[in-house]
């Protein structure tokens, strides 16, 4: 496969010895990019191997896309067999806030929530009320899909890199962030050109292609309507898009 040239994050930020992480970018139900990528990082650990190699899915799974919970079916199993970790975006929590509270559907719906209940075959009604559209997911939302949810992290750090939704508040200690701006904070961050301590590596806003930076890199190409989801490979100081 093509490859960018690869391009150094930072003088400072490095990874362990031996350590590749694979980053890959918001895939908003777009299953068909995920089983492609998934099959460039496999290919790509075969002919590079590497002691410790690792994947983070940088959040926003679901909606918009046709296919959320294929995504989820795959990246469950990836979780499982080959130890991946997935970061939870400001679409999972909502997800996740409907499941417990009806009242949520209709900031879902405007987020492309009706997409994600499709994929699990809810289709609701015109005179459905938000309780029955609720009581019909939980219906049809498999427990692994539950566990899955229950295994998102709000953030990872590895060496000098911080992974993120979709960022941090400029300013703030990282033990001190909040949970919140880590899945929703755009303009304060995306304008900050300060050091943060570590290389944040982010989705959430989408550009149109891997926006690398001296602090920071972007990887949400808005996979559901560009065709295009990103994912990195991050080897001591050294970004590749694969």
């Amino acid at each position: 496969m093509p490859r960018s040239p690869s391009r150094s994050s930072s003088n400072k930020a490095a990874l362990p010895p031996d350590t590749r992480i694979y980053a890959i970018g918001d895939i908003h139900g777009r299953a068909d990019l995920l089983q492609e990528t998934i099959a460039r990082i496999d290919e790509d650990i075969q002919r590079r191997p590497i002691t410790y190699a690792a994947e983070v899915y940088i959040g926003d799974y679901i909606d918009r896309g046709a296919d959320s919970k294929g995504v989820i079916d795959l990246l469950a199993v990836r979780m499982v067999h080959n130890h991946a970790i997935c970061l939870r975006g400001n679409h999972e929590a909502i997800m996740e806030d409907f499941l417990e509270d009806a009242s949520v559907l209709e900031h879902w719906r405007q987020l492309g929530g009706l997409q994600t209940l499709a994929s699990y075959g809810v289709s609701p009604s015109r005179t459905a009320t938000a309780s029955d559209v609720q009581n019909a997911f939980h219906a049809a939302f498999p427990p692994a899909h539950g566990a899955f949810l229950r295994c998102l992290r709000n953030n990872i750090r590895c060496g000098d890199f911080l992974f993120v939704h979709a960022g941090i508040r400029p300013n703030v200690p990282l033990s001190s962030q909040d949970p919140h701006d880590l899945m929703w904070i755009r303009d304060e961050f995306l304008d900050s050109k300060r050091d943060h301590g570590v290389y944040v590596v982010h989705g959430h806003t989408p550009v149109p292609h891997a926006d690398i930076r001296d602090n920071r890199v972007n990887i949400d190409t808005g996979a559901w309507r560009s065709g295009i989801l990103t994912c990195i490979a991050i080897e001591g100081t050294e970004i590749l898009v694969l």
